[in-house]
């Protein structure tokens, strides 16, 4: 009898241990996900917090050219995607329309690009100078992840002559950006190249859009920025994603045109990569996607380099 009553009792005695012990697991697991919630809540915030000073700090007016032919097949899927993010979108064509576009009163057609370009920055230098700090420009085909143009934005002065894209390496002493990767001109090149057209400094030189662009930026002494991140990777990228991302059957590791050795491969674009060109409707939804919603659970980012202070500063307090 003694014996049977010794191993029930320590049988009993095991079971409630195992109780304890697992309820403690329990507690600590809740506490666990209870912290972790609250830090990542606060972490995603903070990160909130800084893309909105920046969207305040740092206005980006974003025109997208277009033509009537291509509003319903393209250029409502970046109306409904990355435009969402700059704070004025304008869509650029040949006639205006209640999408909305602004007419500009050219043809249409690849010989008419540049006059096209020209139209548009000359009605946004009438309308929308100060409304916007930064002028970017955008074919009907490019994505922008906006958030990260600011950042790069952020640390320059728009009142100084400069513009930022893919820089190309050819024709211009100085080089000139790629027009299908986007470029950003800060206000005063805005001007400036306003004034080039008005004072006779700058004409009608090619119909080769971002080149002709890139002359009249030489000449009305607009400089070059460089858009690199700090790891000297590409920010504007000429290309979709995977002529990037994947490495060529030749090997071939740099694009002839570029002003800046460029790789091809995993390393080929900066973390905080800003634009890709030649991305199909469809294809805008998948970047929006992994822009601004797919997380990897857990991951420690390999590149978070420290946001400048004056990036962050209060805009009242500049």
């Amino acid at each position: 009898m003694l014996p049977k009553l010794f191993v029930c009792g320590a049988l009993l005695g095991f079971v409630s241990v195992q109780l304890f012990l697992m309820s403690s697991d329990r507690l600590e697991f809740y506490r666990f996900s209870q912290n972790f919630h609250t830090s990542f809540e606060i972490s995603a915030r903070k990160a909130d917090d800084v893309a909105k000073q920046l969207s305040s700090k740092v206005r980006v007016l974003c025109w997208v050219m277009t033509r009537p032919l291509n509003l319903e097949i393209k250029t409502r899927h970046i109306k409904a995607t990355w435009a969402k993010h700059c704070n004025t979108v304008l869509y650029m064509s040949s006639e205006a329309t209640d999408f909305p576009t602004v007419g500009l009163n050219v043809s249409e057609g690849r010989d008419q690009l540049y006059w096209k370009t020209v139209r548009a920055l000359q009605y946004i230098h009438t309308h929308h100078l100060h409304s916007a700090d930064w002028f970017l420009k955008a074919d009907d085909d490019t994505f922008v992840v906006v958030e990260n143009l600011r950042r790069l934005l952020c640390r320059h002065n728009t009142e100084e002559p400069v513009y930022f894209g893919h820089r190309f390496r050819v024709f211009v002493k100085q080089g000139y950006m790629s027009g299908g990767a986007g470029y950003v001109l800060s206000r005063e090149a805005l001007r400036r190249f306003v004034q080039g057209f008005t004072s006779g400094k700058c004409t009608h030189s090619s119909p080769v859009e971002d080149k002709a662009l890139g002359q009249c930026m030489e000449t009305m002494e607009v400089k070059a920025g460089d858009s690199r991140d700090e790891r000297a990777r590409e920010t504007f990228n000429p290309f979709h994603p995977a002529s990037h991302l994947q490495l060529p059957a030749s090997g071939k590791q740099f694009w002839g045109y570029s002003y800046y050795p460029t790789k091809r491969g995993p390393d080929c674009c900066s973390d905080y990569a800003i634009t890709f060109h030649y991305v199909k409707p469809a294809q805008m939804y998948e970047l929006e996607y992994y822009a601004y919603r797919l997380r990897p659970f857990g991951y420690k980012y390999r590149f978070n380099p420290a946001i400048p202070s004056n990036c962050t500063r209060d805009p009242s307090n500049s």
